[in-house]
């Protein structure tokens, strides 16, 4: 994975956040599972996490590779490079490609259900993961369990983010945390199908459910039309 990495150092350095946005393509996610398809994209506002994902997908290394933990009104979650060949029950999640990716918070881009974002460890710099990622379930939240959250994290939402937790749900408690990357925007009922499968008592799906990802430049105005995605 060495020469992914410095490929990545180029990639970050080449193409920031202000020049991505002046493309007038972008590129879809297409997340494969023998449960259905969803299609992502990835936020400009965090082009390391950008480049990564997309680098990644582009050698196939994601496809085969399972996801590992499911929590139902929660997330899920996949990217662990030795989940490819693991043995039935056998517990996964540190797998990894030998680097981190560094934190790309933005305030903007919060854990709504769908939300993209990388999984990390303990490490201080919350730093991610440079394969893992999650996607949002959640729940859907009331008035008095916001308040809650706000007064918990010291950190206020706006009211858009608010009405966002309480009509498609997210969650939470997990802004500031972990980065936010990129959202699925169609297929959020693969999202809810996966989340509810069977699994044991370390999170993994008794039954093994594997993804093929494929990454492809698309017009921003054909990716508006066929899934309703407005960009800024």
């Amino acid at each position: 994975m060495k020469k992914i990495s410095l490929l990545l150092l180029l990639l970050w350095a080449l193409f920031p956040a202000s020049a991505q946005k002046k493309s007038k393509k972008d590129y879809l996610i297409t997340l494969s599972t023998e449960f259905g398809t969803m299609y992502a994209i990835l936020y400009d506002q965090t082009p390391k996490h950008k480049a990564n994902f997309i680098a990644l997908a582009d050698t196939g290394f994601y496809n085969g590779t399972l996801f590992h933990r499911i929590i139902e009104n929660f997330m899920i979650q996949g990217g662990d490079p030795t989940s490819k060949k693991a043995k039935s029950g056998e517990m996964l999640g540190g797998g990894d490609v030998g680097y981190k990716v560094p934190a790309e918070f933005n305030v903007t881009l919060f854990h709504k259900k769908g939300a993209l974002a990388a999984a990390r460890d303990n490490n201080p710099e919350k730093a991610s993961s440079g394969c893992q990622f999650y996607i949002v379930q959640g729940k859907k939240f009331t008035d008095q369990e916001l308040a809650a959250q706000e007064k918990r994290a010291g950190r206020a939402l706006t009211d858009s983010q608010k009405q966002v937790y309480k009509t498609l749900g997210g969650t939470p408690h997990l802004d500031g945390n972990y980065t936010v990357f990129g959202e699925v925007i169609q297929g959020l009922d693969v999202l809810d199908t996966i989340a509810k499968q069977p699994r044991n008592d370390k999170d993994r799906p008794q039954k093994d459910i594997a993804m093929q990802i494929k990454v492809e430049k698309v017009k921003k105005k054909k990716i508006t039309k066929k899934f309703g995605y407005t960009y800024e």
